[in-house]
């Protein structure tokens, strides 16, 4: 008898009302993913990437308003509307409910960008190769991570790079992947008002 094993399935839950919209988990995520920055000119033209954003909303009426702040990122779908459009396959939902990107198999059509109801999927407009990242910056980039090439889509990847470590310490180690705080995504890890 095969016996099936249990697979976790990961998510993150945002507390709406702690989040102060400090952008640190915006940060966290650029830095951690070796997301590119943009100048002035490229943000103006739409070609900013971010694998998250925090957005801002009011409420209530003058002089009782009340900020409000949504981090908004990949929602790892049950079922993905992006996966669906893609032609090459490049997007997929892995057993973990992790909504993946393969970059080399990505063309570029941006189907999966105009699917995503979310719109948290980006066009690498730029060759951030090695050589584009200034000099001080090279030495920082996250060597876990691939530098994305021009001409693919980019998404949050719910630092999977960070969940293979751990899945591959915990199999060493003989047991299964724990639960709640063994893996943690650097933009939940870096939060002020986490935990």
């Amino acid at each position: 008898m095969i016996q099936e094993k249990h697979t976790p399935r990961w998510g993150m839950v945002i507390d709406l009302d702690r989040c102060t919209g400090c952008q640190a988990c915006v940060v966290a995520c650029k830095q951690e993913n070796n997301v590119a920055f943009s100048n002035e000119e490229e943000a103006a033209h739409g070609r900013e990437i971010a694998w998250i954003r925090v957005m801002a909303a009011s409420e209530g009426e003058y002089p009782r308003v009340k900020a409000r702040y949504f981090p908004l990122l990949c929602q790892q779908c049950d079922n993905p509307p992006c996966t669906s459009v893609c032609p090459t396959r490049a997007t997929y939902r892995s057993p973990q409910g992790i909504v993946g990107q393969i970059y080399p198999r990505c063309i570029g059509c941006r189907y999966c960008a105009n699917a995503c109801p979310y719109q948290v999927k980006y066009f690498n407009w730029f060759n951030w190769s090695q050589d584009r990242w200034p000099a001080e910056m090279r030495a920082a980039l996250n060597p876990d991570v691939s530098l994305r090439p021009k001409g693919v889509v980019e998404k949050c990847t719910f630092c999977h790079h960070r969940l293979q470590k751990v899945s591959e310490q915990a199999a060493a180690e003989g047991r299964p992947v724990r639960g709640e705080g063994e893996f943690v995504p650097a933009c939940a890890a870096s939060c002020p008002r986490s935990g």
